[in-house]
């Protein structure tokens, strides 16, 4: 019985450790002028959790990468750029200096259409989060915003 008792205790505490979710994701296309959009990927994060920036060094934690898919219809301008409040610290944990974002983060990526069409363009977010005394698995969400 007690066997049955501890393997369910396990079972539960791995889904509660696997299933845990801080980061909530929101996805934007907001149009600029006739052919430009902008694309705002938003994310909204739990205390005390936070999201690493782009530009976070290396040897350090995974920082967020965002990759939007082909689409000969859209070109994408420049880089994205990281609208929140970052912040740097030195990293115990990994041993370097860090860059990333607590409560919010938006991530903004100018788009240029090719003459007046409609179409979609889909990508990814790849990210990692931590907290104090622990990181979640790097995890992976698809987008994919109508361009009108």
């Amino acid at each position: 019985m007690k066997k049955i008792v501890f393997s369910v205790f396990l079972t539960v505490l791995a889904g509660l450790a696997f299933g845990q979710n801080p980061v909530n994701w929101s996805y934007e296309a907001k149009k600029k002028t006739a052919d430009t959009y902008e694309i705002i990927l938003t994310a909204e994060l739990e205390s005390p959790w936070h999201l690493y920036s782009q530009n976070t060094g290396k040897g350090g934690p995974i920082p967020t990468t965002i990759r939007f898919k082909p689409n000969p219809l859209v070109t994408v301008s420049g880089k994205t750029n990281e609208v929140g409040k970052l912040e740097k610290t030195y990293d115990k944990n990994f041993k370097t200096n860090v860059l990333y974002y607590s409560d919010k983060v938006q991530f903004v990526q100018t788009v240029k259409l090719k003459g007046k069409v409609k179409t979609n363009i889909t990508g990814t977010v790849e990210y990692m989060v931590c907290d104090d005394s622990q990181c979640l698995p790097p995890a992976k969400k698809t987008f994919d915003l109508k361009l009108l």
